[in-house]
């Protein structure tokens, strides 16, 4: 039973691979990876202060520098203050420079009408949280500002307020005027998450030594106050908490795997690979999106981990197999089932790995172009790992 099986897996892969070739492949991966990013959504952030307060810099960093490139935002209304940038998994509004102090009533009332209107579309098209940023260098945070603060949240909106290039020590310790300009701003008793304000430095400068901080508090801050139906768009959006990612990666293969196994005890033959690959190329797809990889990087980078795998088949599903306990004293069915299930788990941790080096940035040649060696290379030796750890698994069952 066992070269029949090794077969029917080896037939898996090659089907992988022969509809790469064919072009069958790249196209899939496109249909499902935007089914994917239909059904994740988009997180969209307001973004508020005055002008030099770095709000550019600290997007950046936490969200990537892909809306920057966009430019000037398509205004939301006409003859709008407010401009709206979407990127991917995340929309930006904000007010194109306006000064908060003069002109903060008209950006209210403009966001009045946003917020109302918007909450009749999807939640794609929903404006979600609110930062309002604060330099610390500029020492001052007038009654202006925090009048505008208490609107933002009259709207309903939740507000998380930062505080910007805040200086450390070399042991990590803040500056020690921040701590009390941030005191101070705590004193107001504003309505805003976690009724403080998070300091963070997004900019990392080497010739003054500082390092970035205080991102991972304030990305945890704007998932604690936002919508739980945007959860998945702000992991996917979000650049700081690979960790967040890798868990929603994980559950996405857990259900992948359960879709696996009950395709491998049905009549169809696992060889045929009809219910199988779609199953595993959707996964593929969603962990791609979930750590925010260009569709075409991701396409092409599956193709050529998928390459790997079925130059190794015969080795692979050989070892897979030796990890099924009671291997051929179980029908067909059970263990074809076992098989599907697994090699699906194996080949999605496989990816996700992968897919963590490439949102990285890594990966890559020297000319920027994706290294499909070193993608082949990395996705086999995972894989491998992965089956490792299940034959481990399954003997001290």
């Amino acid at each position: 039973m066992e070269p029949m099986l090794c077969g029917c897996l080896m037939a898996s892969l090659t089907a992988v691979n022969n509809f790469a070739s064919h072009g069958w492949f790249k196209d899939e991966f496109h249909k499902r990876y935007a089914e994917s990013a239909k059904e994740i959504g988009r997180f969209n952030l307001a973004l508020f202060g005055k002008t030099g307060v770095g709000k550019s810099t600290l997007v950046n960093a936490v969200f990537g520098a892909e809306v920057a490139k966009t430019g000037i935002g398509e205004p939301v209304t006409r003859e709008s203050t407010l401009y709206l940038h979407t990127s991917g998994f995340f929309g930006l509004l904000d007010t194109q420079g306006l000064e908060i102090g003069v002109e903060g009533d008209r950006v209210i009332k403009d966001l009045a009408k946003v917020i109302q209107e918007r909450r009749r579309r999807p939640p794609a098209e929903q404006i979600h949280v609110a930062w309002y940023a604060i330099r610390f260098a500029d020492r001052r945070f007038e009654e202006t500002e925090a009048e505008f603060v208490r609107k933002l949240a009259d709207l309903g909106l939740p507000v998380v307020l930062v505080m910007t290039q805040v200086p450390t020590s070399p042991t990590g310790d803040y500056h020690p005027d921040a701590v009390e300009f941030a005191q101070q701003i705590d004193e107001r008793a504003l309505p805003v998450y976690g009724s403080r304000v998070y300091l963070t430095n997004a900019k990392a400068d080497d010739f003054s030594g500082q390092q970035v901080h205080g991102l991972q508090a304030l990305v945890d801050a704007t998932f604690r106050c936002a919508p739980e139906g945007v959860q998945d768009a702000l992991t996917a959006a979000q650049k700081v908490d690979v960790k967040r990612k890798q868990e929603q990666a994980n559950a996405v293969i857990a259900g992948a795997a359960t879709a696996a196994g009950a395709a491998g005890v049905t009549p169809i033959p696992f060889s045929d690979a009809v219910v199988l690959v779609p199953i595993q190329l959707g996964m593929m797809a969603r962990i791609s999106a979930i750590f925010g990889i260009e569709v075409d990087k991701a396409a092409m980078a599956s193709i050529a981990a998928t390459a790997a795998a079925t130059q190794a088949g015969r080795s692979v599903a050989g070892n897979l197999l030796k990890f099924v306990p009671g291997f051929g004293a179980v029908g067909g069915g059970a263990i074809n089932a076992t098989v599907a299930a697994g090699f699906t788990v194996a080949i999605g941790a496989a990816w996700s790995t992968v897919c963590v080096k490439l949102a990285e940035g890594k990966l890559r040649g020297v000319n920027g172009a994706l290294d499909t060696e070193s993608i082949r290379s990395l996705f086999l030796d995972e894989l491998k790992n992965q089956i490792a750890k299940m034959r481990l698994n399954a003997k001290n069952q």
